[in-house]
């Protein structure tokens, strides 16, 4: 597994692997549909909670390698929902890093359900310094 070092804030040194996987799981609840959502009048699972499963499966990817004090934000994210999902189905993101350059981590997602695989995509997570992150949104 490639290791890829990046310095942030003052030097300090992050190492995050390229290749690292995470693998988030759930099962759908009506509260995840996107009639619920207001995606939708549909009672199956809601894009906006399958892009949710996906982004928390990359942000636990790479939380153990981050110092203390310090998280990440999703800064983008492009997906396909290739199919529908009715409540009761467990359903499961696996992220894997696929570049770091920077404070910017990418990620290759995809769901899947017990019928296999729901949806696919990229997305993008920037690191910040938690404290300072939020002060510059306080003012």
């Amino acid at each position: 597994m490639q290791i890829v070092t990046l310095l942030i804030y003052n030097c300090m040194e992050i190492k995050i692997p390229i290749n690292k996987t995470y693998r988030a799981t759930q099962i759908v609840e009506d509260k995840h549909t996107a009639i619920e959502y207001g995606s939708g009048l549909a009672k199956v699972f809601a894009t906006p909670a399958m892009i949710a499963l996906m982004e928390n499966a990359s942000y636990k990817c790479i939380e153990e390698f981050l110092p203390e004090g310090y998280s990440s934000v999703g800064t983008e994210i492009c997906i396909q929902h290739l199919r529908a999902t009715l409540p009761g189905d467990s359903v499961y993101a696996d992220s894997t890093v696929v570049s770091v350059d920077g404070r910017k981590v990418s990620f290759e997602v995809e769901a899947f359900d017990s019928k296999g695989l729901i949806g696919t995509g990229k997305h993008d997570r920037f690191l910040v310094e938690t404290k300072k992150f939020l002060a510059k949104l306080n003012g």
